[in-house]
Formats: C-alpha cells, structure tokens, sequence
C-alpha cells in the first residue's frame, strides 16, 4: 500500500542518513520497521498493568512549556519519585522516575505528549512491583 506524509526537511535527511547508514535497501524498509518498533513499544505499554516502575525521557523547548510541564509534573506528584533536568541552549531533558499504577504512568506519558514544544517522550518500564 502507497501512502505519503508530511515531514519536516531536517527530519527527513537525518532519516535517511540513519538508514543509509544502518545498510537498509530503502527508505520503506527503515519507516516499515520504525513503525513495527513503534506498534511493539506502544503495545507494551498499553498491555501493562498493575504497579510498575517506569522512567521517562523527554526533550522540549524550555521558554514555551516550563510552566506547563511543572503543572502536569505536579498533578502526578503521587507516582512521581523524582525528577532530573538538564538545559542545552534552548532545549531541556527531563528524565522522571515513576513507581505506581500503570494506567496513571500512560495518562502522565499521554499529558507530556500532548504538548507541542515537547520533541518527544521515551518511556522504559523497569519492572513491575
């Protein structure tokens, strides 16, 4: 099935340089398995349940969304253990360390994502308690 997308220029190059790189044959070979990675990380999350403990990684522009972030970090304060910050330029990564109820740890990945300055949530569960 053909299908297109919208991508920003710089994505793109760094895209294919990636794939380019790795040897893949072709640009549908590398988004085919960028999207099963993507299919299997979020099926993960979404099968999980119970109490987990969980990190998330997140990058974003720090003058658009500082405030936001801290509110949304604040509204789950409960299953937040702590947090670490760096700045580069303009930029912020926050890594959150997470223990509680898998379904309150999406919603927090779910409300992060929401935002438009953030570039990206990574989450890796580390057990489940």
């Amino acid at each position: 099935m053909r299908t297109s997308f919208n991508i920003p220029e710089g994505l793109l190059d760094e895209f294919d340089a990636t794939w380019q790189r790795e040897g893949y044959d072709s640009r549908s070979r590398a988004v085919r398995e960028a999207m099963t990675e993507y299919i299997e990380s979020h099926t993960a999350l979404e099968s999980v349940d119970g109490t987990v403990v969980a990190v998330l990684a997140f990058d974003y522009e720090h003058e658009q969304i500082i405030e936001d972030v801290h509110g949304v970090q604040h509204e789950y304060e409960d299953i937040i253990a702590s947090t670490s910050h760096v700045h580069e330029g303009d930029w912020c990564l926050e890594t959150v360390f997470c223990q509680g109820d898998a379904a309150q740890i999406r919603r927090l990945l779910y409300d992060l994502r929401d935002f438009d300055a953030v570039g990206r949530v990574n989450i890796s569960l580390v057990r489940r308690t």
